[in-house]
Formats: C-alpha cells, structure tokens, sequence
C-alpha cells in the first residue's frame, strides 16, 4: 500500500487515496542499459542525439529482431518500475502549480509506461543499440516497435482500414 502523506509531496499535489497495485500483467522481454542512474541524471525526454543505450532482449526474444534492421526509428515501451504511481495532479516545476496526471508525460503515473521514440544504431544478437532513452539504467523492457511514421503494414488490406 503508497502511503499518501508521503513527504515527498510538492505543494498543490494531490494522491489517490485508492490501493495502488504494486504489480503489471505484461511479461518483460529484456532490461535496459542506460548510463542513468538516478532520476536527476535522467534526461527529461530523450536526445536523439543523447548517448548510446542498450535494449538487452531475453535469448527467447533474439528472433523476434528478425527484420528490425530496416527500420531507422523505433518506439520502445517499458515499466518506469522506479515510479510511484497515485498521484492524480502533479506538480511538475515544483512551484505549486498543478497538472492531472494524464496531462502530462511525467514517469508518475498508474501505470508507469514509458514510451521512446528511439534511433537504432546497430543490432548485436539480442542487443539493439539505440540513441534517444530517456529512462533509468535496469529498466524492464515491454515491447519494441517500429515507429509509426516510418512502418508499412505487412498484412493485406481489410475494410476497416478504409477511411
């Protein structure tokens, strides 16, 4: 259970007093390497310009790299397992000034999913090397996608693609 008079408050932010589960249902398929130790040596959001990061997949998943090669951009989900997870408004700046929670990209959250926009460097195995992350050294791995703007379907056309 959170403990919702927790001191690490900011003035304004507000926690849900509801039980917060302390568990996912989503199986992670690897760990991710970053040099970000703690939260103030993380960046933000990611720098496509920012270091060289790891996305160490389990042996189980190495094949379902297969053709990931071709893509130059990728969206990576993971679980910011570090994050605590009811606070409801935000107070982003510190300043008393608050947010809702989902008006914000804050690591806070219910359910703590990261997402990065990510460039691939290079595949080694199991390993893709990425520049963009903005997440924690250890971080469990969701999923790995190619993103949106640079992905063609690969299945044939249905109707309810027409629009």
């Amino acid at each position: 259970m959170t403990d919702h008079s927790s001191p690490d408050l900011r003035d304004g932010e507000v926690a849900t007093s509801a039980d917060i589960a302390e568990d996912a249902t989503v199986q992670f398929i690897g760990t991710i390497r970053t040099p970000f130790t703690t939260r103030d040596l993380c960046p933000r959001q990611g720098d496509l310009d920012g270091p060289e990061c790891r996305l160490e997949l389990l042996p189980q998943w190495e094949q379902a790299l297969h053709g990931i090669t071709k893509f130059e951009f990728l969206d990576v989900l993971y679980w910011l397992h570090q994050s605590r997870r009811d606070l409801v408004l935000q107070s982003p700046r510190g300043d008393g000034k608050t947010f809702g929670t989902f008006a914000l990209r804050s690591p806070v959250r219910p359910n703590p999913i990261g997402l990065s926009r990510v460039k691939l460097i290079r595949q080694e195995g199991a390993v893709l090397i990425v520049k963009g992350l903005d997440c924690l050294d250890k971080t469990p791995l969701i999923d790995i996608k190619p993103s949106r703007c640079g992905y063609t379907v690969q299945a044939p056309p249905k109707d309810a693609d027409a629009g």
